[in-house]
């Protein structure tokens, strides 16, 4: 044994909140970063004992939730926020309201999570937000959601600019289709799926583990040289076209 290894203090584990992990990509990738030694945080609109209550929406909330962490854990080295949603509708027939809703949850909220946890988080640590392969590929219907994640690309890549200075790095993930309780209505929609995987050059939705994988390199010091970054997961999704959601319903529906 050489002196070096004998002296080598054993890896600390990584503290980690995941806001959105209660279900879909969000618990998997809670279930995942644990597995890979990572101490998990969650939080989530629907609370339990081992998911602490967060509305981000409510900026109020989303304050108490990461003082909180500081007084209970001392400090914390990553974030993944998962929260967001989504409704459909053409632009000419939107809702005012609901397309605010889905600003206020998914670009406004994402500003709370990163406005208190960026001012909190330990210095070289990493902060990982969900976008979505929307972010950059329009979809018909989608005209809130791919305004949100649009949005929050550029916030992201602002805050990173910011925050450069305490080495924290602030990046993104877009993932594709993954079957989740978000995505599930439009499988039920004729010829989504298959639209979709027509138009995926890797011929296949995501799963869970994959973002998750996506997230876990973002948030290791593997990634400490990259910031400002959106990372597509989407089996090449991006460099094609987006499944006409809204002539689908037509024809399906009538």
């Amino acid at each position: 044994m050489s002196p070096s290894s004998e002296t080598a203090e054993p890896a600390v584990a990584k503290t980690t909140v995941v806001i959105g992990a209660a279900s879909g990509i969000g618990a998997a990738i809670t279930e995942h970063l644990r597995a890979q030694g990572h101490h998990v945080i969650g939080a989530d609109l629907v609370s339990s004992e081992s998911i602490l209550p967060v509305d981000v929406a409510d900026e109020a909330t989303v304050q108490a939730l990461f003082e909180k962490i500081i007084v209970e854990h001392g400090s914390f080295t990553g974030l993944v926020n998962c929260a967001g949603t989504s409704t459909l509708s053409p632009v000419v027939n939107h809702d005012s309201a609901e397309f605010r809703r889905i600003l206020e949850i998914s670009l406004v909220g994402a500003f709370h999570v990163l406005k208190h946890a960026g001012s909190r988080v330990a210095d070289g640590g990493s902060l990982v937000t969900l976008a979505s392969l929307n972010g950059t590929q329009p979809g018909s219907g989608l005209a809130a959601y791919c305004t949100a994640k649009a949005g929050l690309l550029m916030l992201s890549k602002v805050t990173a600019l910011e925050l450069a200075p305490r080495q924290i790095r602030v990046n993104t993930v877009s993932p594709g289709l993954v079957v989740t309780p978000l995505t599930s209505p439009a499988m039920e929609i004729p010829g989504v799926r298959e639209d979709y995987v027509e138009n995926t050059p890797l011929g296949r939705t995501g799963t869970g583990l994959e973002i998750a994988a996506a997230c876990e390199y973002l948030l290791s010091d593997g990634a400490a040289w990259t910031t400002g970054e959106d990372m597509q997961v989407n089996g090449g999704a991006h460099l094609k076209r987006y499944p006409d959601l809204l002539g689908l319903i037509e024809k399906a529906f009538g």
